[in-house]
């Protein structure tokens, strides 16, 4: 288990669009441009084998980066035969990026900083207003009207934070809202924003229309 004192000050970034992760979730991989081909060898030559996934900021200024960012820990690695990497990434915790850092490297690097978020790296967290009998039927019509599908004998045994924080990762929002999940300060505001997020969709977006 990785301590508060094991955390660097930098870390590589990898922006990659949609994607989230969050602490204790996992996430798969695919990787193939060379620059983040370089960043995973980086990666396994320090002990802690951490990278910083951030979003983009949407705007004219594409390249800008959002504050804050998860870190996962590489825990699963495979290599094909065309030398691409199949890899998993284990959420460890978020941090606040406070600068770019100039450098040779290929990849981007930030300095960050850990301290507001000092409870990522502690034990599961629990939602005790979750009513999941509700949120499961929400759930339901939501993934029957976007023409989603999954192992819902699996939902229905997740403990809290499993359930949301994957359903977090996994549901199609756009990049903006994947950001206000991953910002949530409790697993209780992060299925706050999530069944805001899911009966918005429901009620047709920006459009207004009801979807049934």
């Amino acid at each position: 288990m990785i301590k508060a004192a094991d955390l660097p000050n930098t870390l590589p970034l990898f922006p990659l669009p949609g994607a989230l992760l969050l602490p204790r979730a996992r996430l798969p991989l695919h990787i193939f441009e060379p620059r983040y081909l370089q960043m995973v060898e980086d990666m396994m030559k320090t002990p802690q084998r951490l990278v910083g996934l951030i979003q983009l900021r949407e705007g004219p200024a594409g390249d800008r980066l959002q504050a804050i960012g998860c870190a996962g820990r590489l825990t699963g690695f495979s290599e094909t035969e065309d030398g691409r990497y199949m890899i998993t990434l284990t959420g460890i915790s978020r941090f606040r990026l406070m600068e770019e850092e100039d450098g040779f490297h290929p990849y981007r690097r930030g300095r960050v900083d850990w301290s507001s978020f000092q409870r990522d790296l502690g034990s599961v967290e629990h939602d005790p207003g979750l009513d999941r009998d509700a949120f499961m039927d929400r759930l339901s019509r939501y993934f029957e009207t976007m023409e989603l599908s999954t192992d819902w004998s699996s939902l229905k045994e997740a403990d809290e934070e499993l359930l949301i924080n994957s359903l977090s990762m996994l549901c199609p929002f756009p990049s903006e809202d994947k950001q206000a999940l991953l910002e949530a300060p409790s697993l209780s505001t992060r299925r706050e924003t999530l069944v805001t997020l899911i009966e918005f969709a429901l009620r047709g977006g920006p459009n207004g229309d009801i979807l049934q």
